[in-house]
C-alpha cells in the first residue's frame, strides 16, 4: 500500500479515501500462477488508459509492476492467485469533488478458486450504457456488477450478461463474451461498451474472431458460447436464462481454449 508491504490486517486505508466514498478510482486484476503473473504488462497499461479515462494522475508502471512482484514474493506460491492492483484518487472531501493529497495505490494477492468447467448465464433487465462517460473503462464503481451478478445467482446463473442501450450483446460483470453464429466467431466490438479485456485481446490475436453488433437475442440461438475472462481464461457457456445451447464445449470453442491454453504457457507477459 502506497509503497509499503504489509501484513493484511496491518493495512489500512483512510475512511476518506475517494476510492471508497465515491467509487472514484481504477484497478485490474492479474493471474498469477504459482507466484508468477500473467499478461502483467498489458494489465498495466489498461490501469493507466483507464486512469486516464477518469482524469487520474497517471500511474508509475514500474513501480506498481515492482509492487505485484514483491506481494507474490511474500504471499503462498498458490496454484492460482487473484492479484488487485487498485489505484485511486486518495482522500478527498466527504462529496464528489476531489482532494489534492495524492492518489492511494493498493496491491493485493488471494488465493483463487478455479471456475466450473462451463458456465450457466443469466441475462439482466438492465443495459450497459455505451455511451456514458464510464463506458471501457475499469472503473472501481461495480455496485451495478454486484447488482447484477447477484440477481443472476438467484436465477441459477454463474455469470450476468449486459445488452447495451441499442438493444445488442455487450459484456459480463466480470468477463467478455464470444459466440458462434452460422459458423462465424463473433464478439461484440469495443463500441458496442464492453471493457476491452486483455484476454478478449489475446483471444482475437492468438485465434481470431470477427467484432460485430450482435442483437441480444441472438445468445439464445447461438451455436456456441464462451466466457474470456482474467481468471477464467476460455469457459464455455452451457446455457442462457436455462436454455441449453447445443454444445459446450462446441469445436469452435474448444480450439479456442486449446490454443489459448498452449500460447500461455509459452508466454507469460504476452
Amino acid at each position: 500500500m502506497n509503497g509499503e508491504l504489509l501484513e493484511p490486517e496491518r493495512a489500512r486505508l483512510s475512511v476518506f479515501d475517494h476510492g471508497v466514498l465515491v467509487g472514484d478510482g481504477v484497478f485490474e486484476t492479474v493471474k498469477a500462477t504459482r507466484g508468477e503473473p500473467f499478461a502483467l504488462t498489458r494489465h498495466l497499461r489498461r490501469l493507466a488508459r483507464s486512469a486516464a479515462g477518469l482524469g487520474l494522475p497517471e500511474p508509475d508502471q514500474d513501480v506498481l509492476a515492482q509492487a505485484t512482484l514483491e506481494v507474490l514474493n511474500a504471499a503462498p506460491k498458490w496454484p492460482l492467485a487473484r492479484v488487485r492492483i487498485t489505484y485511486t484518487s486518495g482522500p478527498g472531501p466527504l462529496g464528489s469533488d476531489r482532494g489534492g493529497q495524492g492518489a492511494t495505490a493498493v496491491v493485493a494477492v488471494a488465493q483463487q478458486t478455479p471456475f466450473p468447467a462451463t458456465a450457466d448465464v443469466t441475462v439482466v433487465p438492465w443495459p450497459r450504457n455505451e455511451r456514458g462517460a464510464l463506458s471501457g473503462l475499469k472503473t472501481t464503481s461495480y455496485a451495478e456488477n454486484a447488482m447484477a451478478l447477484a440477481y443472476a445467482k438467484e436465477r441459477g446463473g454463474g455469470e450476468a450478461i449486459f445488452g447495451n442501450i441499442a438493444g445488442n450483446l455487450c459484456e459480463g460483470t466480470g468477463t467478455n463474451i464470444f459466440l458462434v453464429r452460422g459458423g462465424r466467431l463473433l464478439t461484440p466490438p469495443l463500441s458496442a461498451g464492453c471493457l476491452a479485456g486483455v484476454t478478449r485481446a489475446l483471444v482475437l490475436e492468438w485465434h481470431g474472431a470477427e467484432e460485430e453488433d450482435v442483437p441480444l437475442e441472438d445468445l439464445y440461438r447461438a451455436e456456441e458460447a464462451f466466457l474470456v475472462s482474467t481468471t477464467r481464461d476460455v469457459q464455455p457457456i452451457r446455457a442462457v436464462d436455462g436454455t441449453a445451447l447445443p454444445a459446450a464445449p462446441g469445436p469452435i470453442t474448444a480450439k479456442v481454449q486449446e490454443v489459448f491454453a498452449a500460447r500461455s504457457a509459452e508466454l507469460m507477459d504476452p
